[in-house]
């Protein structure tokens, strides 16, 4: 796609519109838009609701989340940390002031970055909360009052926000939603976890390295059915050894507090057994941000649980109005979106862009972590695509004795026939870093051979690329 010689040249905004581009939100989608709109010469602004700029990501949710993660591993000794032997041990558990205390300064140093990066490319910052007043002005409610804006294209990114928990409002410390657990006040002695999505896994497997009795809860048969099925199995059995307990196929019928002090949540289950837990995380689904963004007055519908839909340039049924990010769900990722954000703006003033790349990295932070890029073996083995396995354990990687991680597990899986790498599947300390390396094998249409004539650095987990490549070979010569 070709623009015109206006849409190339240098700043010229538009004598009917205060912005050429405008931003609702300003977590990775909508930051990245309006960096990339002021770019391109084009005078661009941020609305952001919140107390801080980065949206959820930074405020309740990817930032402050890993951070904890991070906290639990110094602390618990697992997930890559070697087991500190007895006398290093703390003799206590500790509490959640302790673990969370480096939330604030990480929290804050982001904001520092985004609000810099904001500033260096001349990206008015708006706040408050906006809604439509017409498909080209914004209503912008903040706390001096409420200012009206034009644009000649918006992006809403708005993000997300937790689905509503059945029977009783979040507090934040007894009943939970994944935005209020980076604020716990109290670790609980026993949690219940309702959904095994992404962030029901990740909180899960962090409270569990801690010592909390877990319980987690999913109506599905299988947790992460996106993920491969056997490193899925491989981390439910890694948790079921730090006392989870899962609960699937369930669902949650009736939730109710006792009336001890302190309470304690009694969750009862639609096949009739009772749970009884010092708190209980409710993290089945989140709901698209747009119930406040009056968007009838733009012309524009939300589908399931609010999303936006959008074309493959994230442009609406409102041909200068584009959505990107989580709102127009999956695969609702701070990376994806920010490439969604950066793209969307690119569509809006006519700057021809390739498309995001049809194989993106997926990392889930739970202990041990996941990444995976490219499909799992049970849509292969769907579509009837001929593959083989290649397996490497961290056992048999000297870098994974050295981390103290025996149980981490490597799988790469190539086409059968011309020996393409399909898909790299990973478990273990590390994995989010690891599978980057076949990210950009697959990205350049690499195969085994590949693997079998590079050499890596030695003792990484970068070996593990040449142990699963030698064992494909193998099976392939067989």
């Amino acid at each position: 796609m070709s623009g015109t010689r206006a849409d190339w040249g240098c700043p010229s905004v538009a004598p009917d519109y205060d912005f050429e581009l405008v931003s609702i939100g300003s977590g990775p989608a909508g930051q990245r838009a309006a960096v990339q709109a002021a770019k391109l010469g084009r005078r661009a602004a941020v609305v952001e609701k919140r107390r801080c700029v980065g949206g959820v990501c930074i405020d309740t949710g990817t930032i402050p989340s890993k951070t904890l993660r991070e906290a639990i591993l110094a602390h618990a000794g697992v997930g890559g940390r070697a087991e500190r032997p007895p006398w290093a041990r703390p003799a206590m558990r500790p509490t959640a002031e302790q673990l969370l205390a480096g939330v604030e300064a990480v929290v804050g140093r982001e904001i520092e970055v985004i609000e810099q990066q904001l500033r260096r490319n001349d990206v008015e910052l708006l706040h408050g909360e906006a809604s439509f007043v017409n498909p080209h002005t914004l209503a912008i409610r903040g706390e001096s009052g409420v200012r009206q804006v034009t644009a000649r294209h918006i992006v809403i990114a708005v993000g997300t926000r937790p689905a509503p928990t059945p029977g009783a409002e979040p507090d934040g410390q007894i009943v939970l939603d994944s935005d209020q657990v980076p604020h716990l006040k109290q670790l609980p002695r026993a949690l219940a976890v309702v959904g095994a999505g992404v962030i029901g896994i990740e909180y899960a497997s962090m409270f569990a390295a801690l010592g909390v009795q877990v319980t987690l809860v999913e109506r599905r048969e299988r947790p992460l059915e996106f993920v491969d099925r056997e490193i899925v199995d491989e981390l439910m059995h890694q948790l079921r050894q730090r006392n989870v307990t899962f609960r699937l196929g369930e669902g949650v019928e009736t939730l109710a507090l006792t009336d001890g002090s302190p309470p304690r949540a009694i969750l009862m289950l639609e096949s009739g057994k009772r749970l009884v837990a010092d708190a209980v995380l409710f993290s089945a689904g989140r709901l698209a941000a747009t119930e406040s963004l009056n968007l009838s007055a733009a012309g524009l519908e939300v589908e399931a649980r609010g999303r936006i839909k959008v074309d493959e340039a994230f442009r609406t049924a409102v041909p200068h109005i584009f959505a990107a990010g989580d709102v127009i769900g999956y695969p609702s990722l701070a990376a994806t979106s920010s490439e969604q954000g950066r793209l969307a703006a690119c569509q809006a003033f006519g700057i021809e862009a390739r498309p995001m790349a049809r194989h993106f990295p997926i990392g889930i932070y739970a202990i041990p972590e996941i990444s995976m890029v490219g499909p799992p073996e049970h849509e292969l083995t769907a579509a009837r695509v001929p593959y083989e396995t290649g397996v490497a354990r961290y056992r048999e990687i000297a870098r994974g004795q050295i981390l103290g991680d025996g149980s981490g597990f490597f799988k790469m899986l190539f086409h059968r026939e011309d020996r393409r790498l399909l898909a790299v599947h990973c478990l273990g300390t590390g994995a989010t870093e690891l599978v980057h390396v076949g990210q950009a094998v697959l990205g350049l249409g690499g195969g085994l051979d590949y693997f079998l004539e590079t050499v890596f650095n030695y003792p990484t987990l970068a070996e593990c690329y040449k142990v699963a490549a030698l064992d494909a070979s193998n099976k392939l010569r067989g």
